[in-house]
């Protein structure tokens, strides 16, 4: 089964520059877009509009923006963190913000990476590359996950 990203992420020029960042360099991965929190939550559970979904195939990591609506990014790190069937699902927090702040409280929840968006698309491309490579080749991903994928 092909290894699924989840990208939490309201933004659409973000969305599609990382999408596009990944097929330029070669990540061919399903890539599934949940545009706020609320829905990020739903897809990962399996609650509200993805009732129903299989919840034992879990994304093999989850890019997740701060600044989303509905829910907070940090709010959706912390329930992640927080469920028995999630807590070791790679996060990698994928922000422009620059607060420091917002650092600490994204490692304190248990984010496997804070990442900020690089403004130049040269230098996203290479941000995503290098993302992809290591989290979704280089990475040994927990025993339970992969079973899941």
């Amino acid at each position: 089964m092909n290894k699924v990203i989840l990208l939490v992420e309201d933004n659409a020029s973000d969305e599609k520059l990382t999408i596009l960042a990944f097929k330029k360099c070669g990540v061919s991965n399903e890539v599934v877009v949940m545009r706020d929190g609320a829905a990020a939550l739903d897809y990962i559970f399996g609650t509200g509009g993805q009732e129903g979904r299989e919840t034992r195939v879990l994304p093999t990591v989850i890019l997740l923006d701060l600044q989303l609506p509905r829910i907070g990014g940090l709010e959706v790190l912390r329930r992640i963190r927080a469920d028995e069937r999630t807590r070791i699902v790679p996060v990698i927090v994928l922000t422009s913000s620059k607060q420091d702040e917002d650092v600490l409280r994204s490692y304190s929840l248990g984010a496997n990476a804070y990442v900020r968006k690089p403004v130049e698309f040269v230098a996203f491309v290479e941000a995503a590359k290098t993302l992809g490579l290591f989290w979704l080749l280089l990475n040994e991903p927990a025993p339970t996950l992969r079973r899941a994928v």
